[in-house]
């Protein structure tokens, strides 16, 4: 007899009155009433035409982090526009704010021209957003979505950008750029360190970035960090920061903590977010100015937050504009070269020469621009390893909207020769110094001179010898200037500088080796070759590469070449050693040796054959058919925005060392090692209520004391203020007992 088969759970299904939010949230509506339900346990219960209660409700399974804001506006049937702006109404004017009725508020005037031809006109007078916003009646927010839809620029950002000077830094209403912003908030809290109220702000979303809440103390670990605060304020990084990204949301750390954050680590040395495990949180955090500092996972899903926006191109041009502005005399010599970092981990990247190492290997190229100085200026990442010949060009566009129309020297290495490039480059408006590559005849010994000038603070002495080459069949007319070591070795520079005298030019292009020595120095002490990240991003899959066969088909052929001259060589050795008396005639010899002679026309055949196999398979494909995985390159976002930061930092260093050299006589040797050890010494901590006083402890010697004295002097006239806060920075060292 058959048995009807029945549910297990007939009534394990959603009534009609229930509707579902997420997994664990859902409403409940009945008789006009409705329940909201988190768990199982009732949040919320009011009346359905009750538009307060249902907007409350509504924001708070948001602020609490119960359901997604899209998941809210979906089940309660509203727009998350809509939602939106309950959460704003109710952070601005609480339960009473979420009563106003929707649509244009009533009895408010409609102005007789449109929103944005009034926005326009007020901006247009100088007015601020806020003041905008507030003749309209409306939120700033309004104001700059209007703005922005409006393509509307300040003209004063249009111009130029100038330099963070002593009033901007006094003004805590002006940012380096001249923008107006809004003054720092003031923490909820009077220990600093206890923030829990501000903790909690940041929890409930009414807090975007915690402000620095500093506490007198004594022999404050590393806070000698703090010395590198005004030149980092001069470099605009903070500023550049906050107009391209905004901001990081509610939180505790905001981007400005989570810059500041990053900036100070790379200072102290601390390489790697991972490496702030090895550190006390309390102990960064009195540096900060705050409780604890952020740690690993909280500053790697910041790094991830601002890498999600794709934006990091946008700050390092930024980052250089403002460089040009502070440091345009040194702009007049731009070095170019690359810098491989190798990648060991299990993707298929494209191989790349390593110079130090001496091999190929699966890497990925940055193209770094320096400064006469040898200071960064921007970095930027090849495709595919894509040569410096192939570089330039775009790298030079780049510059130029930089530098605008002064006269610009770019000078590179052999990597970059090429007279073709050599004719962009001048048509491009730039002038070139480098090697000379390939064969080019010796200069005899009777015309080099001794040459002398005074370069860099130094005088110079090199053997030269000075004249004008052709290239390109004539086409092409450069300055060479070869410089012939003691041991008769010759060095050709060619370049387009006919102004500067034959040392000058020397100097310049062996001056390059500063950014070699750049290379070095981030590699050991910044980490410039860590990962940022293990993720890969699809990469083109049409690009052109080697084709594997027609490689395999070269290595074949040079094979039977050889097997052929060895073949070769034999014959003729038997043929040279052969006596007249064994064979008589050339027949006979052919005869006595027709093995050998069979053998050589075999593997005459075998070139032929390979050489026409070869000639039927091009010579470059694209990536897809030449490898079996997934066409992928590293994730180059994150890495470049942590390359920003190094080169921020470093540019940073270098200025704090070109305020100390005149007052340090060993500057040249040991300038970046007193800084690296003022930066990690240990301070005094004084606060005030407007100033955050900052003594360092003495140095190892007299002498250095004297000059991270004379360093604090010139700081304190740049009258920085702590970013965030209307502290005013003040230095000072103690002197030694």
């Amino acid at each position: 007899m058959a048995t009807e088969i029945q549910d297990l759970f007939p009534d394990a299904r959603n009534a009609p009155e229930v509707r579902a939010i997420n997994d664990r949230c859902q409403i409940r509506t009945e008789e006009g009433h409705r329940v909201v339900m988190v768990s199982g346990i009732p949040v919320a219960h009011y009346a359905v035409a009750d538009r307060m209660a249902e907007a409350h409700a509504m924001v708070s399974l948001v602020e609490q982090g119960w359901a997604d804001q899209n998941d809210v506006a979906r089940a309660f049937g509203c727009s998350a526009r809509t939602l939106r702006r309950d959460q704003r109404r109710y952070e601005e004017g609480g339960l009473a704010a979420l009563g106003q009725p929707r649509g244009y508020p009533a009895g408010r005037a409609r102005g007789g021209e449109s929103r944005r031809q009034s926005v326009h006109r007020l901006k247009t007078r100088g007015h601020s957003n806020c003041e905008i916003a507030r003749r309209l009646g409306i939120s700033e927010a309004a104001v700059r979505k209007v703005l922005i839809r409006m393509g509307w620029k300040d003209p004063h950002e249009q111009t130029e950008m100038l330099p963070v000077d002593a009033e901007a830094n006094s003004n805590p209403k002006l940012s380096a750029f001249g923008v107006i912003v809004p003054p720092a908030p003031a923490s909820q809290d009077a220990d600093p360190s206890d923030r829990s109220a501000d903790r909690l702000l940041a929890r409930l979303g009414l807090l975007e970035d915690a402000p620095p809440l500093f506490g007198s103390a004594s022999a404050v670990a590393r806070a000698g960090v703090l010395l590198a605060l005004p030149v980092l304020i001069a470099s605009g990084v903070f500023d550049c920061a906050r107009n391209i990204y905004g901001s990081l949301g509610a939180g505790f750390y905001g981007l400005r903590t989570s810059l500041l954050t990053l900036l100070l680590m790379a200072l102290w040395r601390i390489k790697r977010p991972e490496n702030l495990k090895e550190y006390s949180p309390q102990s960064l955090g009195r540096v900060l100015g705050l409780d604890r500092a952020p740690e690993v996972k909280t500053l790697r899903r910041k790094l991830a937050s601002l890498a999600a926006s794709g934006r990091a191109a946008q700050l390092g041009e930024a980052l250089a504009k403002q460089r040009v502005a502070l440091r345009g005399k040194a702009m007049g010599f731009l070095y170019v070269d690359g810098h491989v970092r190798v990648y060991h981990g299990q993707h298929a990247l494209p191989k790349a020469h390593v110079a130090r190492m001496r091999i190929s290997a699966p890497a990925t190229s940055d193209y770094w621009v320096n400064d006469r100085s040898g200071d960064p200026l921007f970095v930027v990442t090849a495709e595919a390893n894509a040569g410096l010949v192939k570089m330039l060009p775009g790298i030079l566009d780049q510059a130029r909207r930089l530098v605008g129309k002064r006269r610009v020297t770019v000078v590179f290495d052999r990597g970059g020769f090429s007279p073709k490039l050599f004719q962009q480059i001048i048509a491009a408006g730039f002038d070139l110094l480098t090697y000379r590559k390939g064969p080019y005849p010796r200069i005899p010994r009777a015309r080099f001179r001794p040459h002398t000038a005074r370069c860099g603070g130094r005088k110079v002495s090199y053997l030269l010898a000075d004249q004008e080459v052709r290239l390109l069949k004539g086409k092409l007319r450069l300055r060479q200037v070869t410089r012939r070591m003691d041991n008769g070795h010759q060095t050709a520079i060619l370049t387009t500088r006919r102004d500067l005298a034959a040392a000058q030019v020397a100097y310049r292009m062996f001056d390059r080796w500063r950014q070699e020595n750049f290379f070095k120095y981030l590699r050991e002490e910044y980490a410039l070759d860590a990962l940022a990240e293990y993720a890969a991003v699809a990469d083109d899959p049409t690009r052109e590469v080697p084709n594997p066969v027609w490689k395999a088909l070269n290595v074949q052929l040079r094979q039977a070449w050889a097997r052929v001259d060895r073949l070769q060589s034999e014959y003729g050795l038997e043929a040279l050693s052969n006596l007249e008396s064994q064979h008589r005639t050339m027949r006979g010899f052919k005869v006595a040796y027709g093995k050998l002679g069979k053998k050589i026309w075999t593997a005459w055949q075998r070139i032929l054959q390979l050489e026409k196999r070869r000639a039927a398979v091009p010579r470059r494909v694209p990536v897809r058919e030449a490898i079996d995985q997934p066409v992928v390159k590293l994730a180059p976002e994150r890495k470049h925005l942590t390359n920003l930061i190094k080169m921020v930092a470093y540019q940073g260093e270098s200025d704090l060392l070109r305020l100390v050299e005149p007052h340090y006589r060993r500057a040249d040797d040991e300038g970046r090692t007193l800084i690296q050890a003022a930066l990690a010494s240990a301070a005094d901590l004084k606060v005030t209520q407007r100033e955050l006083r900052v003594t360092l402890a003495a140095q190892s010697s007299p002498h250095r004391t004297r000059a991270v004295a004379a360093l604090c002097e010139e700081l304190n006239r740049r009258k920085a203020l702590f970013p965030g806060s209307t502290l005013r920075l003040i230095y000072a060292v103690q002197q030694p007992s």
